[in-house]
């Protein structure tokens, strides 16, 4: 274990750490199975003793984060915008699709400030508005907001597992890798309770 915690510290403590977070973050905005989270998590763990720095790990995750996020919907604008476009008038998936589209009009913001903390919706959200060309600009503002709190969200996350737990890294990491999946089951039940709630007064 010990040979594990000073590979992991030595990694988290290298000055390429940033660009790390930086490529994960992007990635995992696009493509979930990357670990995206629980590198950031990692990384703010270790911030609690010194290196590396909190604010710059907050930073990397925000920026790699916005720039997956732009990736994400590029990709819904491009491709996915000409199949939708295709689908015929009156078909369930036509429906669906005007239906999201409405929904993002009316709450694009918090629909996509609200699917970052959940795991893969963050991706379909991102998809779906570039497919229904959401306004970029918009979208930029929302998103930046978005990714700006879930990066700190993470690196806090971290930090104040790594100081309950300074003499523990991998406790600290358990804790706050626990607590984020506890938010996410939160917002899950959340979400239930309402589509429930929704279906029932139909």
């Amino acid at each position: 274990m010990e040979t594990v915690l000073d590979l992991l510290r030595h990694t988290v403590t290298s000055p390429w750490v940033y660009l790390v977070i930086f490529a994960v973050t992007a990635v995992d905005a696009f493509f979930p199975a990357v670990p995206g989270e629980t590198v950031v998590i990692t990384a703010g763990v270790f911030a609690a003793s010194g290196e590396p720095d909190l604010l710059a790990v907050i930073a990397a995750a925000t920026l790699g984060a916005l720039a997956g996020d732009h990736v994400s919907y590029a990709i819904g604008r491009g491709g996915g915008a000409h199949r939708l476009a295709r689908l015929p008038t009156g078909s369930r998936r036509r429906a669906s699709l005007d239906w999201a589209r409405r929904a993002v009009g009316r709450r694009g913001g918090s629909i996509l400030t609200t699917s970052r903390y959940v795991p893969g919706g963050r991706t379909a959200v991102t998809l779906t508005m570039g497919a229904v060309r959401y306004p970029l600009s918009r979208f930029l503002l929302f998103d930046a907001l978005a990714s700006a709190s879930w990066g700190a969200y993470c690196g806090l996350l971290g930090y104040f597992g790594g100081l309950a737990f300074e003499r523990d890294p991998v406790r600290g990491l358990l804790v706050g890798l626990g607590l984020s999946l506890a938010v996410t089951g939160l917002l899950e039940l959340v979400r239930w309770v309402v589509r429930r709630s929704s279906a029932t007064r139909r």
